[in-house]
């Protein structure tokens, strides 16, 4: 793989894609995940062992939490990231065990801020609608790079998209590269999201774009 993307997701918009048992969801943008380009489940048999990151759980509660499932003890999610994408960043020294996988990604959330970069960039969850252009102008602006941003197509009738997902995209030495992909490289990462009702796609620059603050 070549590299990196960290994805940070929307939990009000997460839970309007699937609301099975999202309750009050966080109204900050939290991790959803850290994917190698080009790998899904390299070591099927490097196991997912909670003991690992004890030392990380307020974090990870706080900062990765399992949006759909609410209930604290669960570990499901990380479990599924761990295994599917973590065995394969794992070949990076940096991120060569459960807790320098979750940890570095701990670390790249509290970098990047993304929720106090919005807030400076005056976007916030609203029920009026943004410019796609202005979310992006405002990223590239302060990361000096283009992240990739998914958002969940307008439904019947509505004219609006719903922003959903932000991802960062990283070098193997974790340095901010531009998202956007390289002239016929294709991305693998475009069905990862397919959830019960709808699904994310790349946002479209012309559509109105509703950041929601909370879920209709």
């Amino acid at each position: 793989w070549k590299k990196l993307y960290f994805a940070h997701h929307w939990p009000v918009t997460v839970c309007k894609m699937n609301a099975n048992d999202c309750h009050d969801p966080p109204k900050y943008w939290t991790i959803h995940g850290l994917w190698p380009d080009r790998a899904e489940d390299c070591n099927r048999t490097w196991h997912f062992n909670v003991t690992e990151i004890k030392d990380l759980m307020s974090d990870m509660r706080h900062y990765w939490p399992d949006v759909l499932h609410s209930s604290l003890n669960r570990t499901q999610f990380w479990k599924h990231e761990w295994e599917k994408h973590g065995t394969c960043a794992a070949t990076l020294e940096v991120l060569n065990s459960q807790k320098k996988y979750f940890g570095k990604a701990l670390e790249l959330y509290q970098h990047i801020d993304l929720n106090g970069c919005l807030l400076k960039a005056g976007i916030k969850p609203s029920s009026s609608y943004y410019k796609m252009t202005a979310i992006k102008e405002a990223l590239t602006r302060f990361y000096g790079v283009t992240p990739k941003i998914q958002c969940i197509p307008p439904e019947e009738g509505e004219e609006a998209q719903t922003i959903g997902q932000i991802e960062f995209c990283f070098t193997k030495e974790l340095q901010l590269v531009n998202c956007v992909a390289l002239e016929g490289e294709s991305s693998p990462m475009q069905a990862h999201l397919k959830l019960a009702t709808s699904e994310l796609s790349v946002c479209n620059d012309t559509l109105p774009t509703y950041y929601p603050s909370e879920v209709q």
